[in-house]
């Protein structure tokens, strides 16, 4: 695990010491990616430099040091990130030509060797990994960006009048001096809706972010050459639909257990000391029984529990912890301990965020971080198997919904909402007691509310958009502004016969990759510590899409195949529970030990100052939270975190004159552009 950057001049002029000094102050802001190394390596007649910070995890010794050139001489390469079949393309890198040789074990000297024998595209479509790379190619004089299947691993990249940027996070291409920090107003209006910045786009004009699987090659003649897809897990869906697996549901289940016995076997090879996150919830306890399945000592666990009453998945965790005898490591985060974590949020991830467990994420990653390297989760199954609640009902819902007249779903809607959440959450908590485990809610006010957002929705893509956004109008706060367009507004839809595989699959591409992706890389890179994914390895996506929905959602219980194959590790009785989600208790602390620097940053003054938002919206739902009578939790906590953001921008600029500063007295520049 590493992070990189580096950049190509589009008139080569640098000197190799000027190179050499501009590439080490970028790499120089990776240090938490890769607290172990560093190197650079320039060419200053064709006006390129590379830079990485090594996390070492395989192959500890200077066999692993990157820049790493191949044997051939032909491709420099910086590279972050694991290539799980290394072993397997080393075997068959040998086959081909026998007389190849290795200085090490490492993956980046199996990547190089791959690009010389199949060359790029061939030899990326192999790689069973999480991976962002940036390829020299002397004798082409190219530079070539990649990045894996799902996105696990971050790629950002800026065109300036004088070259090409990249790096593995912003901090890294601001640190360039040519850099201009110019907000993109339309990014912004796409981080209200979605809580975060979905790909292509950044929070910065001419600054991207490359999209899941995809490669972008460029050279000094053309800088303006469009990312290319190797893969799609459109195709992938698709054809799995038209090509069904052929067996029973016995068969699945086997086929399956099998698959991720693999991918996590393959995901615990490593030189330093490994373990695993922990909820308790399906996903992570099948991950944990799979690799203890395979080890001869106890896997090391971790997890976070909350004080808080519904929010705490400590008790589960170690209840599955114990039958799995697994070394287990436990916190309880007091709401102290949040605070500090949050004044740290906006350095962390970069750019505007504000998926509210990333302070959990955060807190569990520097948890593992003292006793291990590496750490697996169990990301990535409710994508692929369907285990949110808007999966699990939302299409069923919307067979109903869709027959009654929309006048009368306002109506319904409207009665809804004419009680609190909080009033909603007495009502339910008389009666939930005698309700079945898995029926039980944590936020039913909350949800009831979300409920009513969608019964007015024109159609189930209608349904789906609502529900994955939080500000449904983000020109309340940010007037005449157009939101860019997305796959969402695009209409990217992928040829599935059900509404539910429709969600299934828009999550896959946005959610994911978006948000899930981008908590889970900036949380544990924090704390110098490698996140590996099993459920995101490809095989088991093209498995998934093959199965029939109801193997994967069935009688409103989401992830069914993923169960049975964790049953056959841990009695059902530990983990059939309701799906809480990773969070905290956000809405009682904003009321709480939050307000005061929540009530700092929502200030009107401030807010106009800033001249971005409009601060009578923003106040409105202020006061109402406070009250009580409505839960505004995450509409705020998007004004929070960008107003965080905003600071940290502001503090940055103070230490470094080479980054245009973002005004707080004036939006001279706020720009309005888009990729």
């Amino acid at each position: 695990m590493c992070g990189i950057s580096g950049f190509l001049e589009s008139v080569p002029v640098s000197t190799p010491g000027t190179l050499t000094r501009i590439a080490v102050k970028m790499a120089d802001t990776l240090r938490h990616r890769g607290p172990d190394d560093g190197g650079v390596w320039v060419d200053s007649k064709a006006g390129v430099a590379l830079s990485m910070r090594r996390l070492a995890i395989v192959d500890l010794s200077p066999a692993g040091h990157q820049p790493m050139r191949s044997n051939s001489g032909r491709y420099v390469l910086v590279f972050n990130g694991e290539i799980y079949n290394c072993e397997d393309l080393r075997r068959e890198l040998l086959l081909e030509i026998p007389s190849m040789s290795f200085r090490g074990r490492s993956d980046t000297e199996v990547m190089l060797a791959a690009f010389d024998m199949w060359g790029i595209e061939r030899a990326v479509s192999r790689f069973n990994g999480m991976f962002a790379f940036a390829l020299w190619d002397c004798q082409n004089r190219t530079l070539t960006l990649g990045r894996d299947r799902f996105g696990e691993k971050p790629l950002y990249y800026a065109i300036t009048p004088r070259g090409f940027l990249f790096g593995s996070e912003l901090k890294a291409i601001r640190a360039h001096p040519e850099f201009k920090g110019d907000i993109d107003l339309g990014a912004v209006a796409l981080y209200l809706r979605h809580n975060c910045i979905p790909a292509p786009y950044s929070i910065y004009s001419n600054t991207h972010k490359l999209p899941p699987a995809s490669l972008l090659t460029i050279s000094t003649d053309d800088f303006t050459c469009a990312p290319r897809a190797y893969w799609s897990l459109r195709q992938v869906a698709e054809c799995g639909i038209q090509n069904p697996f052929a067996g029973t549901e016995n068969d699945a289940i086997d086929e399956l257990d099998a698959l991720l016995r693999d991918a996590v076997r393959i995901r615990m090879y490593s030189d330093v000391p490994l373990g695993a996150f922990l909820s308790g919830g399906i996903d992570s306890s099948t991950i944990v029984a799979l690799m203890q399945s395979q080890s001869t000592v106890p896997i090391k666990t971790f997890s976070i529990g909350q004080l808080e009453a519904g929010y705490d998945e400590a008790r589960d965790a170690l209840l599955v912890a114990r039958h799995l005898h697994t070394d287990h490591t436990e916190h309880y985060a007091t709401s102290l301990e949040a605070t500090e974590v949050i004044k740290r949020l906006a350095q962390i991830y970069d750019e505007p965020f504000a998926d509210s467990s990333q302070i959990p994420t955060l807190m569990v990653s520097e948890l593992a971080r003292r006793q291990v390297t590496v750490s697996l989760s169990g990301d990535g199954g409710d994508e692929i198997f369907g285990g949110y609640n808007r999966h699990t009902w939302g299409g069923p819902l919307w067979q109903r919904l869709e027959r009654i007249p929309r006048h009368v779903r306002q109506a319904g809607a409207s009665l809804i909402l004419a009680l609190s959440p909080d009033a909603w959450d007495s009502l339910y908590h008389r009666v939930g007691a005698a309700l079945p485990r898995r029926w039980q809610q944590r936020v039913p006010g909350y949800k009831l509310h979300k409920l009513a957002s969608i019964m007015d929705s024109r159609d189930a893509f209608d349904m789906y958009r609502r529900l994955s956004s939080h500000w449904s109008k983000p020109s309340q706060l940010i007037r005449g502004v157009m939101e860019p367009p997305t796959c969402l507004t695009n209409g990217d839809l992928c040829q599935v016969p059900s509404a539910t595989e429709q969600m299934m699959y828009l999550d896959s591409i946005t959610y994911l990759p978006d948000d899930i992706l981008v908590k889970v890389d900036r949380a544990s890179m924090a704390a110098s510590l490698e996140g590996r994914i099993p459920l995101l390895d490809p095989r088991i996506a093209e498995l998934a899409w093959r199965l029939p929905l109801s193997m994967r959602v069935r009688q409103r219980e989401g992830k069914w195949i993923l169960r049975q194959v964790l049953y056959r590790y841990v009695p059902r009785t530990l983990v059939d529970r309701p799906k809480f989600g990773f969070g905290v208790p956000l809405a009682s602390w904003l009321r709480g030990p939050l307000r005061e620097w929540a009530e700092h940053l929502l200030d009107e003054r401030r807010i106009k100052q800033v001249g971005l938002f409009d601060p009578m919206p923003i106040r409105m739902l202020w006061q109402e939270h406070l009250s009580g009578k409505l839960n505004w939790e995450h509409q705020l906590w998007d004004v929070l975190m960008f107003q965080a953001w905003l600071d940290e921008s502001h503090r940055s600029c103070d230490t470094s004159c080479d980054t245009t500063c973002i005004s707080h007295e004036s939006s001279a520049n706020v720009t309005a552009e888009h990729p």
